[in-house]
């Protein structure tokens, strides 16, 4: 019996998320809104892949596109493959990209603040009609419930350089780089979803 055959014994299994199964629907409602007249989405930090295999087949006027970090992609493919996952590394150049919305789940607060400047700074780049945000984040410097709070002092104890961004930090970001502010929508478990919007 080949490595291959034995290997086939014992199929894969697939990363799980507990919190995308909870927050998919919420941020379903909105993306059917300011998705509307979208055709091509990227989904920057798609992690697991559930929110792809998700909003993919619930927005079928939109070609899905979900990228990660090189080391995440397996695990992505395990849930959607058509288009295949793209690597996409706020690090590394990007891949060129035929874009008209972007959105990115619970990403900004696991990154440095550097990284997170060069993330905007490459969706400024593709040129949007729209970038939705979703994730958890403080407001005038002050964290909007004790789950936060402890949510974040996980984060920086385990990373000093990660931790929950401020909401009008992100905002002026994103109008540096060409993506006016439209919405604040709130979502369970004391998340938001931003919603920005290039000027015509």
């Amino acid at each position: 019996m080949t490595a291959s055959t034995q290997k086939s014994h014992f199929p894969t299994v697939k990363k799980y998320s507990e919190a995308c199964e909870r927050n998919r629907a919420p941020i379903l409602e909105v993306l059917r809104r300011v998705f509307a007249n979208s055709r091509r989405v990227l989904e920057i930090g798609s992690g697991t892949g559930q929110h792809a295999a998700y909003f993919a087949p619930a927005l079928p006027h939109l070609v899905w596109q979900a990228s990660d970090v090189a080391e995440n992609l397996p695990d992505i493919r395990e849930w959607v493959s058509d288009p295949p996952p793209i690597e996409l590394d706020a690090d590394k150049p990007w891949p060129a990209l035929d874009v008209d919305a972007v959105f990115s789940a619970n990403t900004c607060h696991i990154v440095s603040w550097p990284q997170v400047e060069r993330l905007f700074a490459g969706i400024g780049r593709l040129r949007p009609e729209v970038f939705a945000l979703y994730g958890p984040f403080n407001y005038n410097g002050r964290h909007t419930s004790e789950s936060n709070a402890r949510f974040d002092a996980m984060l920086r104890g385990r990373d000093p350089a990660s931790g929950l961004r401020d909401a009008e930090a992100i905002v002026a970001l994103a109008e540096r780089h060409g993506m006016k502010f439209a919405e604040d929508n709130a979502m369970p478990a004391n998340n938001r979803l931003l919603i920005f919007r290039r000027p015509a």
